[in-house]
């Protein structure tokens, strides 16, 4: 017999991360200026809301969060330390745009290149930083696409290392969402070079100091939660930015391009997380391994076999929707034995408003071993006389 039971909600409510579940896709209150657009919920890749989020477009500086990806993936499989001292070449030092004002011919360490790119957006740093790990700008580029097309970039091509425009470098706003992504979650140990306000380096000719430059990040001390991650700006791609911002549970990713002005960009920003962070929230339901039932045994060494959840589950909601969030249990009762632990015996299926139904598998959280002869006899007429007992 299939047995049917809807769970109570505020019982299956866990710290816990990740099974994506896709909403249906909101409209902001606002006029969209960006020409492309889009925000996620991080935790569950649910998109709240896209623009144009598959076309091709200049990725200026945000480029930069690809040379970073890169240069901290060397970093963790020891390839570099963050101490090592990389030459400053006179390509690099003769490159135009931002600059974190290197000098031809000194050693920089690469801490110190990191911060001068994702900080300050030195594209000088950038190159000392491709020509150190790759021998040549050119070649580091073609390490940029091959990583990104293995990290799911799924159309992006990237010609150079920081983001000045040449015909054949893009990317798209989806691809800089997904690249921002797997920063947040692969590296969290340099992930807080985003967050910092300002880095010192070079030399004022006038003072002799260091020249300290603020992080052009305009989220940053004003949005609440934001730490991250880069603007750009080319003439082609217009003004663009992609930002993160992380409240309790809920972190949006955000990536906006194409806009006319910093104050525009600035602006858009704002409003995108403070919409998301309004209307949505991460609501984490269900952890693996979580007993949401005691499912008669027939023929077992126990009465009771325990139904756990295989996956966590993770969703994101409007605060309306989650109103109408409901789970239902569903599997065969009583469950014969023997079963092995993590068998499958039956599902949870998830509806609400503006959410697609998710179904997950419950399993055997424990095995049960049949019983023998005799015993077969005497749970045969328990079963005839008392029933399954307790499902619904």
């Amino acid at each position: 017999m299939i047995f049917f039971r809807s769970l109570g909600l505020a019982t299956l409510v866990f710290l816990t991360g990740l099974t994506g579940v896709e909403a249906q896709l909101a409209e902001p209150p606002f006029e969209v200026q960006a020409k492309q657009a889009i925000l996620i919920d991080h935790t569950t890749g649910t998109v709240l809301y896209e623009k144009n989020a598959d076309q091709r477009m200049s990725p200026s500086s945000m480029t930069k969060l690809m040379t970073a990806y890169v240069v901290f993936d060397a970093l963790n499989d020891g390839t570099l330390k963050l101490d090592d001292e990389l030459p400053v070449s006179e390509r690099s030092w003769k490159m135009g745009g931002s600059q974190m004002f290197l000098e031809v011919g000194e050693r920089v360490s690469i801490e110190d290149l990191l911060r001068g790119m994702i900080i300050q957006s030195g594209n000088d740093a950038c190159v000392a930083l491709a020509e150190g790990l790759a021998g040549t700008e050119e070649y580091f580029a073609e390490q940029m696409t091959e990583t990104g097309a293995e990290i799911g970039l799924t159309d992006s091509n990237f010609l150079n290392s920081h983001g000045l425009h040449e015909d054949g470098h893009y990317s798209t706003a989806r691809d800089l969402s997904r690249l921002a992504g797997r920063i947040i979650e692969e590296h969290p140990r340099f992930y807080g070079y985003y967050s910092e306000e300002s880095f010192a380096y070079g030399k004022d000719l006038t003072t002799g100091e260091p020249i300290r430059q603020g992080n052009r990040n305009p989220i940053l001390g004003v949005v609440r939660g934001a730490d991250g991650l880069k603007t750009g700006y080319t003439t082609e791609g217009g003004y663009g930015l992609t930002a993160s911002a992380k409240r309790e549970a809920t972190r949006l990713i955000l990536v906006v391009n194409g806009l006319p002005s910093t104050r525009m960009r600035a602006r858009e920003a704002e409003r995108f997380l403070a919409w998301g962070f309004r209307n949505f929230k991460t609501y984490e339901l269900v952890k693996a391994g979580q007993v949401v039932e005691q499912a008669p045994v027939w023929l077992g060494l126990d009465a009771r076999v325990p139904l756990v959840v295989a996956d966590d589950v993770t969703v994101t909601l409007s605060r309306k929707a989650r109103q109408g969030l409901e789970a239902k249990l569903s599997y065969i009762a009583p469950v014969p034995a023997s079963i092995d632990k993590g068998t499958q015996l039956g599902s949870i299926t998830f509806t609400a408003p503006e959410m697609q139904t998710v179904t997950v598998p419950v399993v055997a959280g424990a095995a049960v071993e049949k019983v023998g002869t005799f015993g077969k006899i005497n749970s045969a007429i328990e079963y005839l006389l008392y029933g399954s007992s307790g499902s619904e």
